[in-house]
């Protein structure tokens, strides 16, 4: 992890955890989303949620293609990026309608234009449309942009997104239990309700993919994007160019660096009405990857010996930066990023529900009873334990 580190990037976020372990976690303190009593309607039976992220780095790579192509509708993935990452972890406790979203842009002005806040909003808005024909409603709220050249410097995209719901349809990771089995829900491909294939990277570990992916030449033309300070040996050090061709897949690395972080809402919210009350558990595996159960589960081990294929652009980016797989599971999901918990004779309607989205999935592991919270990988490029 020490390259990852060195360019101000923490996959695990140690720190963070640390800083607000004193803070209220809520009623379910070891709930997928933070959960709390229902301070807008006072109702016990109801309670309040509310998620906040972003696109990360990601906006860094759409300034540079955007840059290096002309091609401004780039700018829409990154608002799908910043609501996706919040909707998907929603959909983790059963969240499945009803959406507040508000945006907040922080911006370089001298670098990022209007007309790409345009583009931004209309990412926005044709994602939300798109999930209103699957009976996802998402109300935008409205939000803030900021022009802080002196803070940021080209653009961050975040989100927030909250939702009042009924207790009774939570999902509690404290409901996961040994005899569970995993099923796996793949990250890449072209979904049903998606335009292109997509590459599966989703919005983590896109420091690590800049820089080790792409050729020196970007450090040379955009100065802007990146961090002066950093040792510039860990500044793009790749061969790769954006228009370059990612093998096995139709899209240009650039393109597959950008790919929108895909929403399984669709598919986990029909999953839902199909056997209600039958899911133990969800795991979104963004940051943190496959060791990302880890911080929601007691006494137990999480194997995993059966993961999705490696995609292609993970592939590429250890082979570009030469870490090694177990540091690779660690930041990037790697092909397997939606875990759904539950009794092995749900897996095959579940599975069949995903395929019927155009979603590979399949059993990737199962849970068993430990003396301490572990997660254990068994892969093709080896067997890796993490506590």
């Amino acid at each position: 992890m020490e390259k990852y580190e060195r360019r101000g990037v923490s996959a695990g976020k140690e720190d963070v955890h640390a800083a607000i372990k004193d803070l209220y976690h809520g009623l379910y303190p070891k709930a997928f989303c933070k959960i709390y009593p229902d301070y807008l309607g006072g109702d016990d039976a109801y309670c309040n949620v509310m998620s906040s992220d972003g696109s990360g780095t990601k906006s860094i790579l759409a300034y540079l293609y955007w840059k290096e192509t002309g091609d401004i509708s780039v700018w829409r993935g990154i608002a799908q990026d910043a609501l996706v990452m919040n909707l998907d972890d929603l959909l983790c406790i059963g969240a499945t309608d009803n959406f507040l979203y508000s945006s907040i842009i922080n911006r370089n002005k001298k670098l990022i234009t209007g007309e790409v806040i345009a583009e931004i909003i209309k990412g926005s808005k044709e994602f939300i449309e798109r999930m209103n024909d699957f009976g996802v409603h998402i109300h935008a709220m409205g939000g803030e942009t900021a022009d802080l050249g002196d803070c940021v410097r080209t653009t961050t995209v975040d989100a927030s997104m909250a939702l009042r719901m009924r207790k009774s349809q939570l999902i509690l990771t404290q409901n996961i239990k040994p005899g569970n089995v995993i099923i796996g829900l793949s990250s890449y491909g072209k979904a049903t309700y998606e335009d292109e294939y997509n590459s599966g990277i989703s919005s983590n570990g896109l420091t690590s993919a800049r820089h080790d992916v792409l050729s020196k030449l970007y450090a040379e033309k955009y100065p802007e994007s990146f961090d002066p300070a950093i040792d510039k040996s860990l500044v793009y050090g790749g061969s790769k160019k954006l228009t370059d061709n990612l093998d096995g897949t139709p899209l240009s690395i650039g393109k597959a660096l950008l790919s929108a972080t895909r929403t399984y809402i669709p598919v986990v919210k029909k999953i839902l009405e199909e056997i209600p009350g039958q899911i133990n558990g969800i795991i979104n595996c963004t940051g943190g990857a496959q060791t990302k159960i880890l911080h929601y589960i007691e006494l137990l081990r999480i194997v995993k010996n059966k993961l999705l294929p490696v995609a292609p652009v993970f592939k590429l980016i250890q082979q570009e930066s030469k870490t090694d797989w177990q540091e690779m599971f660690n930041v990037f999901n790697c092909g397997t990023r939606m875990e759904i918990y539950t009794d092995e004779k749900y897996a095959s309607l579940i599975i069949d529900v995903a395929l019927s989205f155009g979603i590979a999935a399949q059993v990737i592991g199962h849970v068993e009873h430990s003396e301490k919270n572990e997660v254990v990988i068994e892969s093709e490029y080896g067997k890796f334990l993490y506590h």
